[in-house]
């Protein structure tokens, strides 16, 4: 079972990719994790070809939640997944989670990603980057355009959830526990 979690910033992509890996007994591939290095630096734009590289490495295990929205990766996830999970939560809920977070992260001051040395600051939030702008910003678009993916051809061949409610996320990772249990 090899899961791939997608959704807006804030949805909740890692905490559901983290407790559905626990509960499949599989590992927990946070694409930000791979992609964020120190200094903020940004694989993604700086050097594709590792973040590639890093990605089909921890993509070749054979039991996974993998959690992120990243383009030039998402061939290699999809390749090797069974499932995808779509979290499409409202905007209201999605902002309201994005917000909580950014603000615990700031006066937490803790790392976000191990050896990074990167930390959530206010100072950030003005950057049109930012988790609260960016989900913002890009909320309409990339429903469209997950809704074209789940209609058209390029999630085909994956069995793909849509979650729109956080019961019906529980009910799946209860779900895909039970199915890794008996397989």
């Amino acid at each position: 079972m090899r899961v791939s979690v997608v959704g807006g910033s804030g949805a909740g992509k890692t905490t559901f990719a983290r407790k559905l890996a626990h509960a499949i007994g599989g590992t927990h591939i946070e694409l930000d994790a791979i992609n964020w290095q120190a200094g903020w630096r940004d694989l993604n734009t700086e050097d594709p070809e590792e973040f590639r590289r890093r990605t089909a490495q921890a993509v070749a295990a054979e039991r996974w939640a993998a959690c992120g929205n990243y383009s030039k990766v998402a061939d290699l996830v999809r390749a090797r997944a069974t499932d995808l999970v779509w979290l499409d939560y409202p905007r209201w809920r999605i902002m309201g989670r994005v917000l909580r977070r950014s603000l615990a992260r700031a006066i937490g001051g803790q790392e976000l990603w191990e050896g990074t040395g990167n930390t959530e600051t206010f100072a950030r939030w003005l950057s049109k980057e930012h988790p609260i702008r960016w989900s913002w910003d890009t909320y309409a678009g990339r429903k469209v355009r997950y809704q074209a993916m789940m209609d058209g051809e390029e999630w085909a061949g994956l069995r793909v959830h849509r979650v729109t409610r956080p019961k019906e996320a529980d009910a799946l990772i209860r779900r895909f526990a039970a199915e890794a249990r008996a397989s």
